[in-house]
């Protein structure tokens, strides 16, 4: 486990690193021409960069720290929501009034806006998402359906933290599946088992699946929202372009929800169950830069272990007790673009993983088929 440091404004302040980018929201859309790249080149290729020339940080806070302690490292998700409203629907009404501005200007802005709502947004939703206050679960909720993904909270805590690792959870890769085959396959899958799921849990209170309490309805009447002032604040450009970033944050979630648990599976014990999950489900990093930007989503074996721990508490791990990414999440997700390359990096680290804790297992075939949604 990590070596504990108190809880302090220097060690809160790389969380914030994210509002670096917010100024370059801004700066494209005004500048035009090549300044429309500043947002994706700074996102894409500064992070990785820095993974390289800072390193690894393995260092935690106690996860025993009083909340009250650790504002200031959570202050950031809590502004964030507000942060995005005036970003994408400020860009909405701006560049499709903005005489300076091209088509592919256009298109290129919205691009970067995508990439800030998903390596940004969907992010800190995660982190709203799975805490006990109504008031940051709506925060995520207002996040995550701005990017027209609403009921990724659904999936993600009902289906993904329950059934990780197995045949019943869209969003672990297999060994052998690449990312853009991956990213076809889950985007009805994920839809179809977060609706599966919460037609179940009504149904366990017997309720039918237009009850009130369906989240559905609350995920559906904010995304029609966000359409609607798209299209007061754009016409249907504004719409199109607002849409355009949605794909592209979901697409950003699902590169990241595919390099976590890529190849990595839970023993089947029989009669459809599964072994606990452990932190050897989860690849883990360790990268500064990566920590940073991401709130510390890369401790995902931890997350996994303890899924309401706030993201400044989080632990890393061993690599005799959770695998490690050879490079930071920046660079992981661009070698997953590039599946031949993916493949080459991650399938020996993979099987190196089978021999070192399941020796026993001599058939991977059941693990490698590719995942399935929930049984209705």
């Amino acid at each position: 486990m990590s070596a504990f440091v108190k809880p302090t404004l220097s060690n809160a302040l790389p969380f914030w690193s994210v509002l670096a980018f917010v100024p370059l929201a801004v700066i494209g859309p005004l500048w035009g021409g090549l300044w429309v790249l500043a947002l994706p080149i700074a996102v894409w290729q500064l992070v990785p960069l820095l993974d390289f020339a800072v390193g690894s940080d393995d260092r935690s806070l106690d996860p025993d720290t009083p909340e009250a302690d650790i504002f200031w490292h959570r202050a950031a998700t809590l502004i964030w929501p507000a942060l995005q409203t005036a970003i994408i629907f400020g860009s909405v009404a701006y560049v499709t009034s903005a005489a300076h501005l091209g088509t592919l200007e256009a298109i290129v802005i919205f691009l970067g806006v995508g990439i800030l709502s998903g390596a940004v947004g969907i992010v800190f939703a995660h982190e709203l998402m799975h805490q006990s206050s109504r008031f940051e679960r709506w925060l995520g909720d207002v996040l995550m359906t701005q990017t027209l993904y609403g009921h990724f909270r659904s999936e993600h805590l009902i289906v993904h933290h329950a059934y990780v690792g197995t045949p019943r959870d869209p969003v672990t890769a297999r060994l052998g599946e690449g990312f853009h085959a991956f990213f076809l396959r889950v985007l009805p899958q994920c839809l179809a088992s977060a609706w599966n799921a919460e037609k179940a849990r009504l149904a366990r209170k017997g309720l039918p699946v237009w009850d009130r309490s369906n989240p559905f309805w609350r995920y559906g009447a904010l995304q029609l929202f966000w359409l609607l002032l798209a299209l007061l604040l754009g016409g249907w450009a504004g719409v199109l372009l607002f849409a355009f970033q949605a794909l592209v944050a979901v697409w950003h979630l699902e590169l990241i929800n595919y390099i976590e648990h890529y190849g990595l599976t839970r023993k089947h014990l029989g009669g459809g169950r599964y072994e606990p999950t452990l932190p050897r489900h989860s690849w883990n990093d360790s990268h500064t830069a990566s920590r940073a930007v991401l709130i510390n989503l890369p401790r995902h074996a931890d997350h996994h272990a303890k899924p309401a721990r706030r993201f400044p508490l989080l632990q890393t791990y061993g690599p005799d007790e959770a695998p490690l990414m050879p490079f930071g999440y920046g660079t992981m997700t661009v070698l997953a673009l590039v599946p031949r390359l993916w493949r080459r990096v991650m399938n020996p680290r993979v099987r190196r993983w089978r021999a070192m804790y399941y020796p026993e297992i001599t058939d991977w075939r059941p693990y490698d088929r590719h995942a399935t949604p929930m049984p209705r």
